[in-house]
């Protein structure tokens, strides 16, 4: 008999995500844009503390047309956290702008602002800086705003895995100029796909609400003055978004227990350390992962595939980008000689099952048998 699939992160629906999307059929506002778009803008917005949102197709949409009301151009060097999925960066390439890779600091996985700092010396005038919160965990965020408003550039910051998430009380995707947002699939709370743009400044999100209908000027008849985008959120997806919403928090909950349970589990086995946490933030646990310490026989794919025999999905961290070969012409700055931290994390980290569906039976298994792994 087949075993039952654990997932590493899949959706949770409930029920008030199906009335906001019959509401959409009851009213024949199925297209784009419509009552439950409006509606989720304002709710997001509510919920992380003011300003302005902007909801559409994906994250990588968001940070897209963030790049672009950054003022990023052909040739212009745009600044990157290294460890982190391919659409944090790819959007600036969109733009023919050229990354440069920031490594990442231990204490949090996410961007050392100290190779932050090296990198304005060795290129003084970056467009941009896309900074990431891992995981969920929240970044450095306060040192990186600091530097990115000492050299006048814009802060783009990548709040896509950490919805939920909180720096010093004050929510992640509201430091930067620019905060991202995911609905993915498999995200904190979903809307099946979609993202969402974050700003304090109204005038940016309804520029960004322009280019992402395609740019059409005000006009009687279809008229364009600059390139636009297809990127809006739909009705439907929107009313799924609204119904999440009202669950983030216990869904936040049951990730939180999720990575205390791997912690307290794994608490006797030295060569095993979880991802880190910031002391002055609030993650939202998106993903627990793991980390073997270098001098230890198992690896990261032995566990993986334990694991995988019994139907238990897993993942690697993330390839740095550095290390990516597309990117193999790309700069990357870290603070000391020899391997970066970035790539000695992805070497030695897993992504463990952390769907919130986990039952206590679930948990028994997967623990067990990543303690079997380093008993042998």
């Amino acid at each position: 008999m087949e075993r039952k699939r654990i997932y590493l992160s899949s959706p949770t629906m409930h029920g008030e995500e199906q009335a906001f999307v019959q509401s959409a059929f009851d009213t024949n506002w199925v297209a784009p844009l419509g009552p439950n778009v409006d509606a989720f803008e304002k709710e997001m917005a509510d919920y992380i503390g003011g300003g302005y949102a902007a909801a559409l197709s994906a994250g990588t949409a968001a940070i897209h047309l963030a790049v672009i009301l950054a003022g990023v151009k052909e040739g212009d060097v745009v600044f990157a956290q290294s460890l982190t999925f391919a659409a944090s960066v790819n959007p600036a390439c969109y733009e023919k702008a050229k990354p440069v890779f920031i490594d990442s600091e231990p204490d949090t996985w996410n961007m050392d602002p100290v190779a932050l700092e090296k990198a304005f010396e060795k290129y003084p005038h970056p467009a941009a800086v896309i900074a990431v919160h891992l995981y969920g965990t929240p970044s450095k965020i306060d040192r990186i705003r600091d530097i990115c408003k000492k050299h006048q550039v814009p802060l783009i910051e990548d709040a896509a895995e950490a919805l939920g998430s909180s720096f010093q009380g004050q929510k992640l995707g509201t430091f930067g100029d620019y905060g991202i947002l995911s609905f993915n699939g498999n995200k904190i709370i979903t809307s099946s796909g979609g993202g969402m743009l974050l700003c304090s400044n109204e005038a940016k999100i309804k520029r960004a609400r322009f280019l992402a209908t395609q740019a059409r000027d005000p006009a009687r008849y279809y008229q364009h003055s600059t390139i636009g985008y297809n990127y809006r959120m739909s009705n439907v997806v929107a009313g799924i978004g609204r119904g999440q919403l009202l669950h983030l928090e216990e869904h936040k909950a049951r990730k939180n227990e999720i990575y205390r349970q791997y912690k307290e589990a794994f608490a006797d086995i030295e060569a095993i350390t979880m991802n880190p946490m910031n002391p002055d933030g609030d993650a939202n646990n998106w993903l627990s992962c793991m980390t073997i310490a270098p001098d230890c026989s198992v690896t990261p794919d032995q566990v993986m595939d334990v694991l995988a025999e019994y139907n238990i999905e897993t993942r690697p961290i993330w390839k740095p980008m550095h290390l990516q070969p597309v990117f193999a012409d790309c700069d990357f700055i870290q603070v000391k000689e020899g391997r970066s931290v970035s790539e000695d994390i992805f070497n030695r980290g897993v992504c463990l099952p952390s769907d919130i569906k986990n039952t206590p039976e679930d948990m028994e298994l997967i623990i067990s048998l990543i303690r079997k792994v380093f008993e042998k």
